[in-house]
């Protein structure tokens, strides 16, 4: 099997004098899943002549991106164009000249005309009821015999049974040639449900052969409409415990193909990546001359290639993701011994991106929306603290910190929190936030109050000569109401002068950490259980005793 790459500048137009094609539904075998595109694989098979032919792939992506189709075909075969519609099959639609719907619309037009033979017998059928019906008055019944009237109504009831009995037996057929004509147009459209959605592309291959017979095709490409991003669910316990991470990613498709156990692969960052590394050329330096117009261009390009490698990292995840994968992937079995998300999932990490490669078929559909897929299971060992910034929230926030978070493949992107059993909201990984720790915001703790107070009796406004003091001073409390002791980071700040007439002085940082670029004071409190404690800290402000201070 060759694979030949065909650039839609080498493009044939067909023609009208083109050969008859031959088609063939290619079946997805595989997706490769990028931040901004997949790439899309599929095989099929076609009988072809000897010589040219020309053979219409159906059922891929609506849209794709044609430099990147490549068709593999058998030794012998030639491949000489390639071309992608998705409009093509409705041309042989309207001559009737599409092998892959002709037989299923002659049908559909036969029994349409026996359902309109079938109604147009009912029609008569109940016309013929209703002027019986109506027929029926005995008001002229003097002017009958006994006999007579006898005979009418013998003939009334014969006829009346013989037209009703009629006209259920014509609505029984007219209901079973309803439920036929259903069957058959729904073949044309693909149930969803029961089969694979198919699509409006096509492949126009036109291919040479110098023998006949049937030939495999394998085909792939790349589509931008499809996309993944990371998420995560991380579960703690308790503090100081490690937080249980399942990586997930969801997968959304729209590519018009419904992916029905498919293999599955993910991939970090854009496909159709710039391969040409920048290089700097020499950069000359001399007078400036004016002219009436000057302009340069350098076309120089140099390619860098880097080899890479790869490496398989392994783990093990919770049982609660085998209850899941079940669910996911009907007729699977999972054996009491500890196989995981993980064993079925091989992470491969490069130095362009990190590629999810799972073993597990899946299904995804072509809905545009999100589609939950597990990958990895994994403990994170982190160090905790809480963390409050008062002069902006009194709320207490608990923090956890990862070291060395490189060596677990973490991407950014959402994360669901459970902490001790209960869901307290979202958070957001930063992976490349350039930290020596990552640093997770894992929600609100009430268990811990903070008060921010300012103390009027030590704080105020005195004027000094022609400068005017002011004197600023908070008193911040903690109370830890849980049952173990934490660590609270308390964060508050003073004023920084864009002026150097405005002089701001720290009276008292209570042994605080401060960061005097940025005016930040830094506090690490450690409380036992129902215990409080109390940061005092002041500030001085001198200006001009005749100028307003914007605080």
């Amino acid at each position: 099997m060759k694979n030949i790459l065909f650039p839609a500048a080498i493009v044939f137009s067909i023609t009208a004098n083109a050969q008859k094609p031959v088609f063939t539904q290619a079946q997805i075998q595989s997706a490769r899943v990028y931040n901004n595109a997949a790439e899309l694989k599929h095989k099929a098979s076609t009988q072809i002549s000897s010589g040219t032919s020309e053979i219409v792939i159906t059922n891929v992506a609506n849209y794709l991106n044609e430099n990147t189709v490549q068709i593999g075909v058998p030794k012998h075969v030639t491949v000489m164009s390639v071309q992608f519609t998705n409009a093509y099959v409705e041309e042989y639609d309207n001559n009737q000249d599409s092998p892959l719907v002709k037989p299923v619309k002659e049908e559909i037009k036969k029994k349409e005309t026996e359902l309109k033979t079938l109604q147009n017998q009912l029609t008569a059928e109940r016309k013929s009821v209703e002027l019986l019906d109506k027929n029926q008055s005995m008001s002229n019944a003097q002017n009958f015999s006994v006999a007579e009237l006898t005979k009418l109504l013998e003939f009334y009831k014969t006829k009346r049974s013989e037209l009703s009995n009629s006209i259920n037996k014509l609505e029984l057929q007219e209901t079973a040639l309803k439920e036929e004509l259903t069957a058959l147009k729904g073949k044309l459209t693909f149930n969803e449900t029961t089969s694979e959605k198919t699509s409006q592309g096509k492949l126009i291959v036109n291919v040479m052969s110098n023998e006949a017979g049937n030939i495999p095709l394998e085909i792939s490409y790349l589509t931008n409409q499809a996309t993944w991003q990371p998420s995560y669910e991380m579960r703690i316990d308790k503090i100081n415990a490690p937080i249980n991470m399942l990586y997930k990613a969801q997968v959304q498709q729209n590519t018009g193909i419904d992916w029905k156990n498919v293999k599955l692969s993910l991939t970090s960052g854009p496909a159709n990546q710039n391969t040409f590394a920048p290089v700097l050329n020499p950069w000359f330096l001399d007078y400036y001359t004016p002219v009436a117009y000057r302009s340069s261009r350098n076309d120089d390009v140099a390619r860098a290639s880097s080899t890479v490698t790869s490496k398989t990292i392994e783990g093990r995840p919770n049982a609660s993701v085998i209850q899941t994968l079940q669910g996911q992937v009907p007729g699977l079995e999972i054996s009491s011994a500890p196989s995981t998300i993980n064993d079925f999932t091989q992470i491969n990490e490069n130095q362009l991106n990190i590629a999810f490669d799972i073993d597990i078929p899946y299904t995804i559909l072509s809905n545009g929306k999100q589609h939950s897929v597990a990958l990895k299971d994994t403990q994170l060992p982190a160090t905790y603290s809480y963390i409050s910034t008062p002069k902006l929230d009194t709320n207490a926030y608990l923090i956890a910190k990862v070291k060395n978070y490189g060596d677990y493949n973490i991407l950014p992107g959402e994360a669901n929190v459970v902490f001790e059993g209960m869901y307290v909201g979202k958070t957001y990984v930063n992976a490349n936030a350039n930290e020596d720790e990552l640093r997770l915001s894992l929600g609100k703790d009430q268990n811990i109050s903070v008060t921010r107070t300012l103390i009027n009796d030590k704080s105020g406004t005195k004027t000094l000569s022609s400068r005017k003091v002011q004197d600023f001073v908070y008193e911040i409390a903690i109370r830890n109401n849980k049952k173990e002791n934490v660590t609270l980071i308390v964060e508050d700040q003073i004023p920084i002068s864009s002026n150097t007439d405005i002089e701001i002085t720290l009276t008292d940082k209570n042994g605080a950490k401060v960061d005097e670029e940025k005016g930040k004071l830094t506090w690490e409190v450690n409380l036992k259980p129902n215990e409080t404690k109390k940061i005092r800290f002041g500030y001085q402000i001198k200006s001009a005793k005749d100028k307003d201070i914007l605080l």
